[in-house]
């Protein structure tokens, strides 16, 4: 028998131990010295609410599945009828390959075929690599198309400070603004100060919400923090992506479980607004950088 996500490609070093899938390029577990780091999935399950998943050409939504790129109008197909969006990408479900493996690194490609609603093909990457600073993941895009195309990218990891519910966890965002959304459709309609919509521990705080402005260190990097007592975990980003959805899973099947922290190089809605989104030109390649450490 074959699992759900195929091919379990094991990577270890320094304490650390990964497990990412040929199905969804999908992060499925990360362990630092035993302790779970990650709400992944079992190797029996198919991945429930993004878990792990990498989100191309777009994280999030796009209102309708519809927008206009240099004056020609696009229809995506709509897969999340719910609130009629267009969700996280086209990538969610692809059967990645084996590019290279290592101990501890191992390299995904996939070759994304111009399709309805986004008509440019991409030849696209995700590297999964262990170190002593714990998981780095480096997802890159090489447009191969003869126009430019629109891209963006995320990915959708859950994070695990320690036994949940999170309600006793502590988190530092670092964010300074936080995009306001509809409540139905959980679309853009604004953007407001971000002080005050986090309490720390958490308490009962709900959230499902995309910040930006994120506080960086010298090296351009910006850290979120989740603690449970003396052990926790850290999510950092590059300086490419300027957004992060925080997620605390009240209407998943295990709310509260864990916090999804996911790192976006551009908003939600991004195909219409524009906003940090990227526009690859013809040959040109984007690469963006996170990672998960243990605290």
């Amino acid at each position: 028998m074959t699992a759900p996500t195929g091919e379990q490609y094991v990577l270890s070093s320094h304490g650390y131990r990964a497990v990412v899938t040929q199905g969804s390029g999908a992060l499925r577990s990360l362990t630092y010295g035993g302790r779970e780091l990650v709400d992944g999935f079992a190797e029996d399950a198919m991945p429930s609410g993004g878990r792990g998943q990498l989100l191309v050409p777009w994280p999030n939504r796009i209102r309708d599945g519809r927008y206009t790129f240099e004056g020609s109008t696009q229809q995506l197909a709509l897969t999340e009828p719910k609130r009629g969006n267009a969700s996280h990408g086209l990538v969610r479900w692809a059967a990645w390959t084996l590019a290279s493996a290592a101990p501890d690194r191992v390299e995904l490609s996939y070759f994304l075929p111009a399709q309805t609603g986004y008509p440019w093909a991409l030849a696209l990457t995700t590297a999964y690599a262990l170190g002593a600073d714990g998981l780095t993941v480096t997802q890159a895009a090489t447009n191969l198309a003869t126009s430019a195309a629109p891209y963006a990218s995320g990915a959708h990891p859950y994070l695990l400070a320690g036994p949940g519910p999170c309600d006793g966890w502590t988190i530092d965002l670092g964010a300074a603004t936080v995009l306001e959304v509809d409540p139905e459709r959980l679309l853009p309609t604004g953007t407001a100060p971000a002080e005050g919509l986090v309490t720390s521990p958490l308490g009962g705080t709900v959230l499902n919400h995309a910040l930006t402005d994120l506080a960086r260190d010298a090296d351009g990097r910006a850290t979120v923090t989740l603690r449970s007592g003396d052990a926790g975990v850290a999510l950092w980003v590059d300086e490419h992506h300027r957004w992060l959805q925080v997620y605390t899973g009240d209407d998943t099947p295990t709310p509260r479980v864990s916090v999804a922290v996911e790192p976006m190089t551009a908003p939600p809605d991004a195909f219409n607004s524009g906003e940090d989104l990227v526009v690859l030109a013809p040959g040109d390649t984007f690469a963006a950088s996170w990672g998960i450490r243990a605290l």
